[in-house]
């Protein structure tokens, strides 16, 4: 991947065009649905224009050769890609920018990172591929320390070696998604997790953050892939699980780094549990009266065993937007893949299911044509999304996302106060907008339900809209049982609700493990945890 490539303020590539046609189509629905009339037009800055502070330190002469200060690479790392982020690059606002960028070939490296900022209490923020949607890879520090080095891994980029008998491999954790399929489909294999920011997230990036991946069902998260983790530490040395297949000895290593999201350590490595790759693929797409006939059936669906890779139930709304159904019904569609037997007969059982619970099919003649067409329509619309909403943005819209995970005895409560406060909200800030939703995983005991805001907001004042917008939500979610983030991590901005969901025992234990590894608290400081005098007592 082209650092130099990369858009500094916004999503994916600088050279990416999306189709016209997709964004005029999108505009005109938001004219017809919610009687906009005119659109605020922001152009992007262009990188000579943006003024950045000078650096607040000079750096060794042994970091000088792989730590640069140039204003693409500080600029292009001061945010990750939420609306936040997104909207304050369009405005050319970079008021936290990292002092420089440093790019560590070796673990060495990565040593002598630590041997200069903690003497000199510098923050060190680890970076993947920058996606981050929750503040993790923002140089907002908090007071005492005095300047921010972003360590960027993406010359960790290899598959170092790969075990086919044990079906694993083992990886460097700046490797990007798209490069890391890429080596294994040589070998025939696949690590098959797809995050919506697959192309430019990394390995290590996954393992921090938990990321969601391509399952709907069983194997949800990067947690599940993850045989043993190597992680370079400030003062604790070299942290390095044993690789094993599943273990009874004590708490799990690897599962502490996971979601640790680079507060103890960089990640340097990981070995990783593979798949063949699935030769046998099925889908189809089921319609029903209402979101909440669609989550029913996703419940029983969860709950029967069948396992589909893809079950995603999606609102009538968010469906008919994306070019999918009728815009009367929410929209189910449900895949099975295998490497080693056909699927037809899940495929027949899960309709069936559905179909008893209300579900309604395409005509048979044209059933698995339409299925086809809608599920590679969804998967061109998702891989897009990111680039449509900051072409959204552009025009003055508030475009947004967020998403949790509840038991299902509890979801048609939390999903109607949600849609109600979102509403409310709208209406007292005088704003046109709506609330869509769909289903990205579903577990048997309940679902992880995804949110999206669309409203046009009142220029200049958008920043602050979505703030309000947000933490009602997150009040909501909190309030109801459900958790601040199903895949999205903590980060910066989660960081208040997650202190109100995890245990204060929990958190103790964090911040001791913390201490223990990194006694000047310089890796990302401020994301997930906070020291024990700004504690918030739960």
């Amino acid at each position: 991947m082209q650092l130099e490539r990369r858009n500094f303020w916004g999503w994916g590539y600088a050279d990416y065009l999306i189709p016209e046609e997709v964004v005029q189509r999108t505009l005109n629905y938001l004219r017809m649905g919610l009687g906009i009339k005119e659109f605020e037009k922001i152009i992007p800055p262009r990188l000579e224009d943006i003024e950045l502070s000078a650096p607040r330190f000079e750096i060794s002469e042994q970091l000088q050769a792989f730590c640069v200060s140039d204003k693409l690479q500080r600029a292009g790392h001061s945010y990750g890609k939420s609306y936040r982020d997104v909207w304050r690059g369009l405005k050319g606002i970079f008021e936290h920018t990292p002092d420089y960028i440093a790019f560590p070939r070796t673990e060495e490296d990565i040593q002598q990172l630590f041997d200069f900022a903690l003497p000199r209490k510098i923050a060190l923020i680890p970076y993947g591929g920058g996606s981050s949607v929750c503040g993790g890879v923002e140089p907002q520090l908090p007071q005492g320390y005095n300047g921010c080095i972003t360590v960027d891994m993406f010359h960790f980029n290899q598959v170092l070696e790969i075990d086919k008998v044990s079906r694993s491999a083992r990886i460097q954790a700046g490797i990007y998604g798209l490069d890391l399929e890429n080596k294994l489909r040589a070998e025939g294999l696949t690590l098959r997790h797809y995050p919506q920011s697959f192309e430019f997230s990394t390995l290590g990036g996954w393992i921090a953050t938990r990321s969601g991946g391509h399952f709907a069902t069983l194997y949800t998260h990067i947690d599940e892939f993850v045989q043993s983790v190597r992680m370079i530490t400030p003062q604790g040395g070299v942290f390095n699980s044993r690789r094993l297949p599943g273990s009874g000895a004590g708490p799990s290593e690897e599962r502490l780094v996971c979601g640790s999201e680079g507060t103890l350590g960089i990640i340097t490595e990981a070995w990783m549990r593979l798949q063949d790759i699935p030769k046998f693929k099925k889908t189809v797409t089921i319609y029903f009266k209402d979101f909440e006939k669609g989550a029913d059936a996703c419940r029983i669906l969860a709950q029967s065993g069948l396992n589909p890779s893809n079950a995603r139930l999606i609102s009538s709304m968010e469906a008919f937007s994306n070019g999918l159904g009728d815009g009367a019904h929410a929209v189910l569609i449900i895949g099975f893949e295998s490497a080693y037997f056909e699927v037809d007969n899940l495929l027949e059982k899960a309709i069936v299911l559905c179909v008893e619970l209300g579900g309604i099919l395409p005509a048979k003649k044209e059933k698995n044509t339409v299925a086809e067409n809608e599920a590679d329509d969804w998967k061109q619309a998702f891989i897009r999304a990111p680039y449509l909403r900051d072409e959204l943005i552009k025009n003055g819209l508030v475009v947004e996302t967020f998403e949790t995970a509840i038991t299902w005895d509890k979801f048609r409560t939390l999903h109607r106060e949600i849609e109600s406060q979102v509403y409310a909200t709208l209406q007292r800030l005088g704003m046109k907008g709506l609330i869509t939703c769909r289903f990205t995983h579903i577990y048997p005991d309940g679902p992880a339900p995804y949110y999206t805001v669309i409203a046009q907001g009142k220029k200049q004042a958008q920043l602050e809209e979505w703030d309000e917008i947000k933490s009602i939500v997150s009040d909501v979610l909190i309030e109801n049982g459900a958790t601040i983030t199903h895949h999205h991590a903590v980060g910066r901005d989660h960081r208040p609700w997650y202190e109100q969901q995890a245990s204060g025992v929990f958190q103790d234990i964090l911040r001791s493990a913390k201490s223990a590894v990194d006694t000047q608290w310089v890796l990302n400081p401020g994301v997930l945890i906070l020291p024990d005098n700004d504690r918030i007592e739960n």
